[in-house]
């Protein structure tokens, strides 16, 4: 990547956390991120919930919150582009400051609070990229203030059909009063039978789109053989492992261990790599996972793929090493895949 990338993104770093991400989303509005284009190698060639990628690096949600620059994105080399969070009415999010860079930590805390510009422009946006190529996820979820937090979902799910290329539920976040409740046994069921019959409905009438479940790194391990068999129940076609915590591991500072929010990054790549495996331990292999929390090296990346993921996903990297990262991760893919014998990802999922 070239050098003005690499200044850019230094003069970034300089700015306060959230001023410095507006920054940069309207700068690639303009035009001014990178040509690198969709990476497709074919050694890097993987399927997901039936979606076949040009490579396993995704870029996570919330850093396109409202499909503003997803192509552009693409353009930056990523496999596939998740936007959103999005919920139906726009909101304000939480009070600011509620975004932190921890740049001694390679980690950011945020509590957002599902900020966006809701449905209405959202899909409007992703209406405008008709015949672009290029895998495009909206990651959904509910209002805070909403009566009915599972008719949210359904209705992001109904208002993108046909628009999205999948779809997430995102009942994950920590900065959502209330939300990650509906990880619970009898909110889970309810949930997803919900959006099951919805779906199904969607789907009568042509394409049927996957959808995948979102969930929190500190997630009990008692409760993943029961997560697994809710989304193997109700036909949900992958799992993403995982979103950002509430832990404040002893590797960071004591000025951020009573910051609120979730914290993200380096910190999280050890717990979130650990649920990953129990998970695919717990599908046996047989549900599709992705692999997120503190990636943001090619060796991380292959680490979450040996774990058990069919993709990756990363954002908090971004902040600290720019867009030239993804090339870098693909190259070293590529590399540590050769170097290990195999021809495909899929022939090192869950090898590690």
């Amino acid at each position: 990547m070239s050098l003005f990338y690499r200044v850019g993104t230094e003069m970034l770093r300089r700015l306060p956390a959230e001023t410095a991400h507006l920054t940069t989303v309207r700068l690639l509005k303009a035009g001014l991120g990178p040509k690198t284009g969709i990476i497709d190698r074919p050694e890097l060639h993987t399927t997901v919930g039936g979606l076949t990628l040009p490579n396993p690096v995704g870029l996570a949600a919330g850093f396109d919150k409202n499909a503003e620059v997803p192509d552009v994105m693409l353009g930056a080399g990523f496999g596939f582009v998740e936007c959103g969070t999005v919920t139906p009415k726009p909101q304000e999010g939480n009070p600011k400051p509620r975004l932190f860079r921890l740049p001694d930590y390679a980690a950011v805390i945020n509590r957002m609070g599902f900020n966006n510009e809701g449905l209405d422009v959202f899909a409007g946006r992703l209406r405008g990229r008709h015949g672009q190529t290029g895998l495009v996820g909206a990651n959904l979820g509910a209002n805070k203030d909403s009566k009915d937090r599972i008719a949210d979902y359904l209705e992001g799910l109904s208002r993108l059909w046909g628009l999205s290329d999948y779809f997430t539920i995102n009942i994950s976040s920590p900065n959502t009063p209330g939300l990650r409740k509906l990880q619970g046994a009898d909110e889970m069921d309810e949930l997803l039978e919900r959006i099951a019959m919805t779906r199904a409905k969607l789907a009568a009438g042509g394409t049927n789109y996957p959808v995948f479940l979102k969930v929190a790194p500190d997630l009990s391990e008692a409760d993943i053989p029961r997560v697994v068999e809710q989304v193997r129940m109700y036909a949900l076609d992958a799992i993403i492992v995982a979103n950002t915590t509430i832990d404040r591991p002893d590797t960071i500072g004591e000025q951020w261990k009573d910051e609120a929010g979730g914290l993200s990054g380096q910190p999280l790549f050890e717990k979130s790599t650990r649920l990953l495996s129990h998970f695919y331990d717990a599908t046996n292999g047989k549900i599709d996972l992705i692999g997120v929390g503190g990636i943001g090296s090619g060796a991380q990346a292959y680490a979450k793929i040996k774990a058990g993921a069919k993709a990756v996903q990363l954002y908090s990297a971004l902040v600290f090493k720019g867009p030239q990262l993804v090339e870098e991760i693909c190259d070293d893919l590529s590399a540590r895949l050769k170097a290990d014998g195999f021809t495909t990802i899929a022939e090192a999922v869950g090898t590690g």
